[in-house]
């Protein structure tokens, strides 16, 4: 497949990039907001495109034109406003939901939150993070999208460990960036992952196994 990552410029993006870069079996193209960052990539001999998720709907189909597949792996991160968090990650989830389904891609890994699903279950320091999370997975859940939604517990910059508990409802957990975008890349063409949603945290079973569980 031809995978467009969205929030190539994030944490877990930057680590599928190279994932995705180095394997065999799948190309990648790089969606990013600013000229120095797809120069960057461009460097790196990664094929980048510019599109802003708080543009048009067109402008990000046009951005995955010719790709078979796309992660949203975006958010407005933890310096920014609610306003922002509304914006990029449930308006511009929901535009690049709306631009693969213009630009007939079918496949869609979306990263979400552990617990966005349980109402119950979310932080109160994060309240506007975990709505947008629940909603932006409700919209791809009632697409016509082949999907795939992660939902990662607390996410660490340590190196991964290979090995990942996935179901239905973890509670609580952490999880390496680099495990996450191991099981994205894993999750991409495994069958078992599609029209699936799922928590994610560091487990004992190897990410290949555990994605065949959920």
């Amino acid at each position: 497949m031809k995978v467009l990552v969205v929030g190539s410029n994030g944490q877990i993006g930057q680590r599928l990039i190279q994932l995705l870069k180095e394997n065999k079996e799948h190309t990648v193209r790089a969606m990013v907001r600013k000229k120095e960052q797809a120069d960057a990539y461009e460097k790196q001999g990664v094929e980048t495109v510019l599109a802003d998720l708080e543009g048009t709907v067109d402008s990000i189909a046009e951005a995955a034109k010719g790709c078979d597949a796309i992660v949203f792996t975006a958010g407005s991160g933890g310096k920014t406003g609610d306003d922002k968090t509304l914006l990029i990650d449930l308006d511009g989830a929901g535009k690049t939901i709306e631009a693969a389904e213009k630009a007939g891609i079918d496949r869609f890994i979306m990263v979400s939150a552990i617990q966005a699903n349980n109402r119950e279950n979310w932080h109160d320091n994060i309240l506007p993070y975990y709505a947008a999370k629940h909603y932006a997975d409700r919209v791809l859940e009632s697409s016509r999208l082949t999907y795939t939604i992660i939902r990662p517990g607390i996410l660490l910059n340590e190196p991964g460990t290979g090995k990942v508990s996935a179901a239905e409802n973890i509670t609580y957990g952490s999880i390496p960036r680099e495990d996450v975008a191991h099981a994205i890349l894993a999750a991409l063409d495994e069958k078992h992952t599609y029209k699936r949603a799922f928590d994610l945290i560091t487990g004992d079973d190897l990410i290949a196994d555990a994605l065949k569980k959920v």
